[in-house]
Order: C-alpha cells, then structure tokens, then sequence
C-alpha cells in the first residue's frame, strides 16, 4: 500500500445540539482524532460540522466508520494524497457557524439548486449565466473557471456586501456559484434564494470535485485550486500544486 497520506475533507449542515452537547462531542471527536492518528481540523456548531483530515489510507477506513456512528450520518469525503500530512495537531473547534457567513441562511431553500460536475460545462457555457467565484480574492486568483466574476472578498462574510451592491435580481436572472469543496455555496445559494434571486445553481462538491470527476481534456477550470492547508495549491490531477500562497496566511478549513 501506497505510504502517501490521504486527505479527506467534508461537512454537512446537520442539527448537533446545545452548548453542553458541543462541548461533549468535542472531547469524544479530539479522542477518536488522537487514538486513530488522524491530524487535522473539525469544526463543530449547533447547525453541523466541517473538516480537513489526514492519515495514512489505512486509517481513514475505521476512523470514518466511528465517525459515521457517532455522528448518525453518512460522511462521503473529497479525497486527495500528499507525500507528507499537511496537518500537525488534533484540532476540534466550537463555533457559531462552521463556515462563517454572519448572515441568517435557510439551508433547506437550496434544494434543487446543485449541479453535477458532469453538467457544469454546459452550464458554463450558458449566455445568460452569470458565473459567480464565492472565495475570496487570493483564491480567484490563484485559479478559476472561465469567465468567472471575482467578487474581490477577503473573508466569506464580506459576500453579502458583493451582492447588494453589485448584483440585481431583475438583471442577473441565472448565476451559477462555486467555491473550493462546496460549503460555501450550500450557505449562499439559499441566502440569493431568499433575496429574490430566481435561478441559482451551485456546483455539487465545490472545485476538488469536479477536477476529480471531470477529464483534463474536457476541462474549463484555469489554474490551480487554493487550498487551506500547507499544500496552498492543487493542481488538475489533485496534487500539490507551484502556486504561491497569495493570502499570506492559512487555516486548516475553508473561511
């Protein structure tokens, strides 16, 4: 078996409890970290979790599974490999949110919004799209689809300010949105559902998805992808990637 480590990462907007449940599923998570060797971040709230993980492939098996247990749910990661662990610690965080938006959001108006990687090409190359990058501003620019629109952000938060000065629901009738693994658009698509915008569309499992699944022939992605741990790029194949890192900074989940 290959000794390069593998690294997961995933999220789901699922109810998890009060202040005391948090503080519990903390330690039980931080030991499960520790016993399986797995290194990286999770990020629990009240509305669900976020996390980057590494191991060595023999680990992340029995470790999902315990997760899948303790969790009531069912965890399909993104995967990609490294040489060596992009992470160090055992981190889990208590937040208010597990992507920080500061913005009140119904998840559930999302629904009939995600687009399959397989179909995103198409929707690309629709005329009336507007094509929407929700990163940040040091990620556009490291790598994007084509004909994106940067909304020139520093932080997640800062996304709403974009789209009430610069988008109009009258104009910009069908906008497609995307962003590195996907959690991002699962918050702001129902947050442009709620203020009147007609068509929205988001692209199922964010960019790491949709270089996994589509042919780098067939491909309309630009650049390499921003990542949020000591990797800082990946190229189309999901490996490290040449880029610099453009933010100066790094965190071990998607901001």
């Amino acid at each position: 078996m290959s000794k390069k480590y593998q690294i997961i990462s995933f999220y789901e907007f699922k109810p998890l409890g009060g202040p005391e449940v948090l503080q519990g599923l903390k330690a039980r998570l931080k030991e499960m970290l520790v016993r399986n060797r797995v290194f990286g971040t999770i990020i629990i709230a009240e509305e669900g979790f976020n996390a980057s993980l590494s191991a060595m492939p023999e680990a992340i098996d029995p470790f999902l599974k315990e997760l899948e247990s303790t969790l009531a749910t069912k965890i399909n990661p993104k995967v990609s490999f490294s040489e060596q662990s992009p992470f160090r610690k055992h981190e889990i965080k208590v937040k208010p949110e597990i992507v920080t938006l500061k913005k009140p959001v119904e998840i559930s108006l999302g629904a009939g919004t995600h687009v399959e990687p397989k179909d995103w090409n198409a929707l690309l190359e629709d005329p009336e799209i507007l094509v929407l990058d929700t990163r940040n501003d040091y990620e556009f620019h490291s790598g994007t689809f084509k004909n994106a629109v940067n909304p020139g952000t520093e932080k997640f938060s800062e996304l709403p300010a974009f789209v009430e000065s610069e988008l109009d629901p009258k104009k910009h009738k069908k906008i497609a949105m995307f962003c590195t693994g996907g959690i991002r658009c699962e918050k702001f698509a129902p947050y442009m559902k709620a203020r009147g915008f007609a068509e929205i569309y988001q692209l199922r499992g964010g960019i790491l998805k949709y270089l996994e699944e589509i042919p780098q022939d067939e491909t309309l992605w630009q650049g390499e992808c921003f990542i949020f741990d000591e990797r800082t790029t990946l190229n189309e194949k999901l490996e490290k990637g040449n880029g610099p890192d453009l933010s100066m900074r790094h965190s071990p989940v998607e901001k």
